[in-house]
């Protein structure tokens, strides 16, 4: 199985944007250094005091000049948001960075009223499916000059590497997004952290819909369904010390259905407003359970990945997960790379 990561660059507590960039550099470097497939970092917008990670295009530049091998991409960049032609351009001069190793995820979500407004997004589509189907087709022509003779925009062309292009997946946590991935025959990322009860309905739609892409001779498309599944989970070197860190991510979580925003909880004070340390992980799940957060020791949590992956047919597992100590955050990471047995360089 291979590992991946995305960070969110959280805002570390008393600190500033400075220090949760640095995190993502450093997590960046140590996931390189251990053999994980790729770092993607995300976008949120309008929470400064809890995520940093509003622009991904500006830190995977920083990133690609902090790290040599290891693929870059967002997880996701927010189409809705923006022209497709400029997203191709974004991720054709990231190209241009780190040739060869670029992923551009394209996703899409809604903010607040206000964040949207002045984003300059319309809230309201009449058909919002089509609507981001059409935004994803157009990038992905733009990445590879692929508009016919005659079109509008045929000779329009963006910056890049001459190595691989960017590498284009559909990122998303609902069937409709599998259905768009499958339609247009990308690699697709199920955000199983946002609604896992969704996450094998959406690799089914997904392999349904699937169309071989007519870009075979290139990274833009897959002859075959070719999927990874993001989950929330979170390591440590006992299943009840890893069940003392999943504390946070259960805290949070209820925060946020409260509506409450802002930096993550201490490990204390995710316990005490839970209540107790929530049970560990079992080492085998029930057929039917798939849960919002997950953790153990690495050999629990590998073998629970494993089954996961398994359940939606993907052999690469992203991992988010919401640690508020940059150390634990580092060490979870390194003890789940041992437990899996990726080969560190």
């Amino acid at each position: 199985m291979n590992l991946s990561v995305v960070d969110l660059s959280p805002v570390p507590r008393g600190g500033t944007a400075t220090d949760a960039y640095a995190n993502t550099v450093e997590i960046a470097r140590q996931a390189e250094r251990l053999g994980y497939s790729r770092v993607w970092v995300a976008e949120h917008h309008g929470v400064p005091q809890a995520l940093a990670g509003t622009t991904p295009e500006v830190l995977l530049g920083h990133l690609a000049a902090e790290t040599e091998s290891i693929r870059l991409g967002s997880g996701a960049v927010l189409l809705n948001h923006y022209s497709p032609f400029k997203v191709a351009e974004l991720f054709g001069a990231l190209d241009g960075l780190a040739p060869g190793r670029i992923d551009a995820g394209l996703g899409r979500a809604n903010g607040s009223p206000a964040v949207d407004s002045a984003l300059g997004t319309e809230r309201h589509v009449e058909n919002p499916d089509e609507d981001h189907r059409e935004k994803v087709e157009a990038v992905v022509s733009h990445l590879f000059d692929d508009y016919p003779e005659g079109h509008a925009y045929a000779d329009l062309s963006i910056p890049r590497s001459g190595a691989e292009p960017p590498v284009p997946w559909a990122l998303g946590s609902s069937t409709s997004s599998a259905r768009i991935a499958g339609e247009l025959g990308l690699r697709y990322c199920f955000a199983a952290f946002i609604r896992p009860q969704f996450a094998e309905y959406a690799f089914e739609d997904y392999r349904d819909a699937f169309r071989s892409s007519p870009r075979p001779a290139s990274p833009g498309g897959v002859d075959d369904p070719q999927g990874m599944v993001a989950v929330n989970a979170v390591c440590a070197e006992t299943d009840e010390k890893a069940a003392r860190l999943r504390a946070v991510s259960e805290a949070s979580y209820e925060r946020m259905r409260r509506g409450e925003v802002g930096p993550a909880p201490s490990v204390e004070e995710a316990i005490d407003e839970l209540g107790d340390v929530p049970d560990p992980t079992p080492a085998t799940l029930d057929e039917d359970e798939w849960p919002r957060a997950i953790s153990g020791s690495p050999e629990t949590l590998s073998r629970i990945l494993e089954q996961l992956a398994d359940r939606v047919g993907v052999d690469e597992v992203m991992i988010q997960h919401v640690v508020p100590d940059h150390e634990d955050a580092l060490r979870s990471h390194e003890l789940l790379a041992e437990g899996v047995g990726l080969a560190s360089r």
